[in-house]
C-alpha cells in the first residue's frame, strides 16, 4: 500500500475557532460595508485573506524569541539576521523594517521620482502604491500568457522580455530600476523561472539598469525552480536561493510570508550606494539602523525562520496543500488560475460570475458570496485592487479579476482546505443565481481596497 502524504510538522498548541450561522455572516458582511477586511477575526471560521503574518511559528523560532537582543543599537539579534540573510542572498547590506511595504517606502524614497518608469512583472498593489504616490508610474511587462487563466505554463509568473526591453528603450533614464516580484502575486502567485531572471539580468546589464527582487515568496519561487525548471531537480533550495539573488542588486522583503514571522520585513543590497540612500530615510520613518522597525526577539525568530523555510520539506508540505484544493476544485469545475501556484489559489470570478458587470465587480461579490456561505474570508485581487488610473480617474478593469484563497503557513489540516472546497462547489453549484454585484460608495484615492465601502448593486 502506498504512504500517504502527511505534514512535515506536528501540531504543539491549538487555537479554538468559532462556527457562525449564517444569518449572522449576512448581518456582519453588511455592517462591514461588504468589505471582508473590515470583518472582525471572530466573525471569521476560516481565514484565507492572506498569507502575511498569519503563519505559525516553530518551537525553534519561538525558543529563539527568549535570547533575542532588544539593545537599541548593535543588537546581537541584528548580527544573527543579517548573517541569516548574508548565507541564503549573498547581500552584504542589511536594513530591518517592520514589514513589506515600509521596506519599499525606505528604498523608494531614495530611488523613485516623479516622472520615473518602474518595470517589472505585475508590481503588487502596496509597490504599485508606493511608486504612484511618488507621481511615478508602474510598467507591467508580464506576459500575455498569465492573463488566460485557463492555459498551462510552469511559469506564469515571468516578464516579457521583449516588452522589458522596448520599455527600457522607451523610457531610458527615467527608469530607476527593475523590478522582479517573485512569486508573481497579481498573476495568481505565479513562479519566474531562472531563465527569465537571467534574461531579465541581461537587459539590466545591457542597458545600466539595476534589479530589485520583491522577495516576499522567494523560498516558493525557489521550489518551484527545483520541481519545473530543468537542471535544478538536484539543487537544494538554499543553492537555488542564492543563484537567483547573484542575478539582482538588492531586494525588498516581506518577511510576514516566506521568513514565517507575524510581523517584520527588510531591505537587503550588494551596493553602498543603495545602502547609505537608503539610511537616510530609515531613521526618520523606521527607527535606528539595527532595528529598524522589529523588536530584537523578532528579528532572532525572523533569522530562524529564513533558514527553516529554504529547506524543502517545509515547502512541500506548505504546497501539497494548495494542490490539494487545486485538485478538488478541478473535480468540482470551479476556474482558478492554472497551474496552481505557491501561496493560494486565485479563483477567475469573470468565468464563474459572467452575468455581473465589470463595474459591478465580479470578484469582490463572489468572496462576499463565498463568507456567507460559509464563514471563509477570502480577497479580492481585481478591479477594486486595481484602484483607479492617476491620470483619467477611471477603473482599471484591464486586468484578471480574482478571488484569492491564501493558505496560511502551518495553520490549517488538510480538512480545513477539503471545507474551503466544498463552500466554494456550493457557491459555484449556485452562480446562476447571483444576479447583482456590489457598488462604491466610498473610497480612498490610493489602495482603497482596504477601506473601501460598498453597497449591494441597484440599491440604496
Amino acid at each position: 500500500m502506498e504512504i500517504p502524504f502527511a505534514e512535515s510538522w506536528k501540531i504543539k498548541m491549538v487555537e479554538p475557532i468559532r462556527k457562525s450561522t449564517r444569518e449572522e455572516r449576512e448581518k456582519w458582511i453588511k455592517e462591514a460595508d461588504y468589505n471582508l477586511f473590515c470583518l472582525k477575526s471572530d466573525q471569521v471560521y476560516i481565514d484565507c485573506l492572506t498569507d502575511s503574518g498569519t503563519g505559525a511559528m516553530s518551537d525553534r523560532q519561538w525558543a529563539a524569541m527568549m535570547t533575542g537582543d532588544e539593545s537599541y543599537a548593535g543588537a546581537r539579534s541584528f548580527f544573527e539576521l543579517k548573517d541569516a540573510i548574508k548565507t541564503i542572498t549573498g547581500f552584504d547590506y542589511v536594513i530591518p523594517t517592520h514589514q513589506g511595504r515600509a521596506a519599499e517606502n525606505v528604498l523608494f524614497s531614495a530611488l523613485v521620482h516623479e516622472g520615473d518608469f518602474v518595470l517589472g512583472n505585475s508590481t503588487f498593489d502596496t509597490t504599485k502604491g508606493h511608486i504612484e504616490f511618488r507621481k511615478a508610474s508602474a510598467v507591467d511587462c508580464t506576459i500575455d500568457d498569465a492573463k488566460d487563466t485557463q492555459k498551462e505554463l510552469p511559469f506564469k509568473g515571468n516578464v516579457d522580455l521583449v516588452k522589458l526591453e522596448k520599455g527600457l528603450i522607451k523610457y531610458g533614464d527615467k527608469v530607476p530600476f527593475i523590478i522582479m516580484t517573485i512569486t508573481n502575486n497579481t498573476a495568481g502567485g505565479e513562479p519566474v523561472s531562472m531563465e527569465n531572471l537571467k534574461g531579465v539580468r541581461e537587459l539590466a546589464n545591457k542597458y545600466g539598469k539595476r534589479v530589485i527582487f520583491d522577495s516576499a515568496r522567494f523560498a516558493e519561487n525557489a521550489y518551484f525552480i527545483k520541481t519545473r525548471e530543468a537542471g535544478y531537480a538536484d539543487k537544494s533550495i538554499k543553492e537555488i536561493c542564492k543563484e537567483m539573488f547573484a542575478l539582482a542588486d538588492g531586494m525588498t522583503m516581506s518577511a510576514k510570508k516566506d521568513g514565517l514571522v507575524n510581523m517584520g520585513g527588510f531591505i537587503a543590497t550588494r551596493w553602498e550606494d543603495w545602502y547609505e540612500a537608503a539610511k537616510a530615510f530609515v531613521i526618520p520613518f523606521e527607527g535606528y539602523l539595527t532595528y529598524g522597525g522589529m523588536n530584537g526577539r523578532d528579528m532572532a525568530a525572523l533569522a530562524v525562520g529564513l533558514i527553516e523555510n529554504t529547506e524543502f520539506e517545509n515547502l512541500h508540505t506548505r504546497i501539497h496543500q494548495l494542490k490539494l484544493l487545486a485538485s478538488l476544485l478541478d473535480e468540482y469545475g470551479v476556474p482558478y488560475q492554472r497551474p496552481v501556484g505557491g501561496h493560494a489559489i486565485f479563483i477567475d470570478a469573470l468565468k464563474v460570475l459572467p452575468q455581473i458587470p465589470k463595474e459591478e465587480f465580479p470578484a469582490q461579490t463572489l468572496a462576499v458570496e463565498l463568507y456567507k456561505e460559509a464563514g471563509i474570508r477570502g480577497c479580492e485581487i481585481g478591479f477594486i485592487l486595481a484602484d483607479r488610473d492617476p491620470v483619467t480617474r477611471e477603473n482599471r478593469f484591464g486586468g484578471n479579476d480574482f478571488v484569492r484563497l491564501c493558505i496560511p503557513r502551518r495553520v490549517y489540516t488538510d480538512n480545513h482546505i477539503r471545507v474551503i472546497a466544498a463552500a466554494l462547489k456550493n457557491v459555484y453549484d449556485k452562480r446562476d443565481e447571483i444576479n447583482r454585484g456590489v457598488k462604491i460608495v466610498w473610497e480612498a484615492e490610493l489602495m482603497r481596497h482596504f477601506t473601501v465601502k460598498l453597497r449591494p448593486a441597484g440599491g440604496k
